[in-house]
């Protein structure tokens, strides 16, 4: 995690903003050599885990036709 005085995040804070939001990296403010503040990105939390991972997973199969395959099962 980096820390930065907080005259230099004034001086800094638009770009900071951007840079954080882009890595994902912390930064800690002080003031006097205390921290006071953490600037880190703001994330949405997904609302369920279903559909997390839509359009992230691909399949180049064919999902839908049928194998050419003889299954041996047991008959209840």
């Amino acid at each position: 995690m980096q820390t930065m005085k907080a005259s230099e995040f004034k001086a800094k804070c638009l770009h900071l903003m951007d840079e954080v939001n882009l890595t994902g990296q912390e930064i800690t403010i002080t003031k006097n050599g205390k921290p006071v503040a953490i600037l880190k990105p703001y994330r949405t939390p997904a609302r369920t885990i279903f559909g997390l991972h839509k359009g992230r997973v691909k399949s180049n199969d064919d999902l839908i036709e049928p194998l050419d395959v003889q299954w041996d099962a047991e008959k209840c």
